[in-house]
Parts: structure tokens; C-alpha cells; sequence
């Protein structure tokens, strides 16, 4: 009897996780006019009420996602790049540290950024090499 409850209480925990990753009609609109051509798109719904897809480009085999306001203002994008694609001042600010995945960010003010996944903890930097986070 204890195994079905457990399966029960699994089954409508993982059907509620799938209705929760659905978002706004406003943020799938915004998405669709942002990336026409977006394909394997994979949506969540963050700690902070934003919503994030995770996609892909044709012909563009590098990791994406962009983040939504859930009245789905468009926020950021986030595309894995090359360690030789980073600016030459990051480059410098990461030289001598083990250095697991980076990425280019584009805000919604017009700035970009530069993530660097270092000891399992994230670091932004500017273009000039400065941390910003």
C-alpha cells in the first residue's frame, strides 16, 4: 500500500513540475518574436518568477538561453562561447585559473558580460577584465 501512495505522490509531483514549466502566453510571445527560428526549446520558471528557455539555432551548435520577466520583458541571453572568444582583458583576469565553461551575456540595457565558471562558482566580468559581480 506504501508503494502506491509513494507512486501516486510521484507521479502527481512530477505532473505538477511539467503544468509549472508552461509560461505566460506574454513570455512565449516575446520568445517567438526574439528567436523565430528558436528550436528544442526547454522552459523554467526560476526561484525569482522569471522564466528561462534553454534552445537552440540553426546552425549555431553553441548552448543558449534567454530570461524573461513573466509580463515577458526580455532580460538577457546567454550563449556558450570559446575561451579564445573572450576579450583579451578577461582572458588576463582568468590566466592561471582552472577554468570549466564560459559565456557571452547580453543584457536588456545594451551591456554585455562575461560569465566563467571557476571552482564551481560563476564570475562576471566587463569587457575591460573587471569582476562586476
Amino acid at each position: 500500500m506504501k508503494k502506491i501512495m509513494l507512486l501516486g505522490l510521484f507521479a502527481l509531483c512530477s505532473l505538477a513540475t511539467a503544468f509549472a514549466a508552461t509560461p505566460p502566453e506574454a513570455v512565449l510571445k516575446a520568445f517567438k518574436q526574439k528567436f523565430p527560428d528558436a528550436q528544442d526549446v526547454d522552459w523554467s520558471k526560476e526561484k525569482n518568477g522569471e522564466w528561462e528557455a534553454e534552445f537552440e539555432l540553426p546552425g549555431n551548435s553553441k548552448e543558449m538561453s534567454a530570461t524573461f520577466s513573466a509580463d515577458g520583458k526580455w532580460l538577457e541571453t546567454e550563449t556558450e562561447i570559446e575561451f579564445s572568444e573572450l576579450p583579451a582583458p578577461v582572458r588576463s583576469a582568468l590566466q592561471g585559473k582552472k577554468v570549466k565553461e564560459v559565456a557571452r551575456i547580453e543584457k536588456a540595457d545594451g551591456t554585455t558580460v562575461y560569465e566563467a565558471e571557476v571552482k564551481r562558482k560563476d564570475l562576471l566580468f566587463d569587457a575591460s577584465g573587471k569582476v562586476v559581480n
